[in-house]
């Protein structure tokens, strides 16, 4: 028969012992019974501003704005068309009460190209990547007699689709799906002119041109620089996209 005191001798025993055994090591093939508590989403890094600031950086270090300052587009509008004028021809014939001289020397010149803050969107899937490159710049409208003749202001968004692609080495890289101008997203506004009736006119024919001439050559310029800026961006970065990609996760905070 136990007396009572021993068994509280026993049972104070007991107690370090049991503590002891629970702070040893599990053997291996063992597990220990863990309390079931809600899974919590990991804290992912800022996937979205880290490549919308490393594109940025990247375009404007591969030369988007001088590339965007010295784009043709005297040449092409003086050569392009169906007419044997050209584009331009065709324009200033419409304008000549102006002055004779319209016709023979015409500067086009591009001032002030901006790269202003990209936009990036996720497709509902989570598989590819929207990126919106808005570019703005002035258009200075100059004739050897007049000097000055009008001032532009324009906008136009080019549109980067980048998606995760597998080689046959299986190895996955981002690479860029579509690259186009945003449809309607060219906006000239006119900022300084002769307030004329045929300097309005001039206007509205030359945005008119400029809109079946400046997106196609935006493009063509600014396209091929996306692509050199892909595989230069941090290794780091780009195995984090690409794996987001590929899962279909959503890391583009929608505001």
């Amino acid at each position: 028969m136990f007396h009572i005191g021993s068994l509280v001798v026993l049972c104070g025993l007991l107690a370090p012992t049991t503590a002891l055994l629970e702070a040893l090591p599990t053997p291996l093939g063992q597990t220990l019974p863990l309390a079931v508590t809600p899974a919590l989403a990991p804290s992912p890094p800022d996937l979205a501003g880290s490549l919308t600031g490393a594109l940025s950086n990247g375009l404007l270090s591969e030369g988007l704005l001088g590339i965007l300052e010295n784009l043709p587009l005297l040449d092409i509008l003086k050569t392009g068309g169906n007419a044997p004028s050209g584009l331009l021809g065709g324009l200033l014939g419409k304008v000549t009460s102006l002055t004779p001289l319209l016709n023979n020397i015409i500067e086009l010149k591009i001032t002030n190209p901006q790269l202003l803050e990209l936009g990036l969107v996720q497709s509902p899937d989570g598989h590819r990547l929207y990126v919106t490159i808005p570019l703005g710049m002035i258009l200075n409208v100059k004739t050897s007699l007049v000097g000055s003749l009008l001032k532009l202001a324009v906008k136009l968004n080019i549109t980067v689709e980048l998606l995760a692609v597998t080689d046959e080495q299986k190895h996955v890289h981002l690479v860029v799906g579509n690259c186009t101008h945003s449809p309607g997203s060219l906006q000239i506004s006119l900022l300084d002119g002769l307030g004329s009736l045929p300097i309005q006119s001039f206007v509205d024919n030359l945005t008119g041109i400029l809109n079946d001439v400046l997106p196609g050559l935006v493009q063509g310029k600014v396209c091929p620089l996306v692509n050199a800026v892909l595989s230069r961006l941090d290794v780091t970065l780009v195995h984090s996209i690409v794996n987001a990609l590929i899962h279909g996760l959503q890391f583009v905070i929608k505001v």
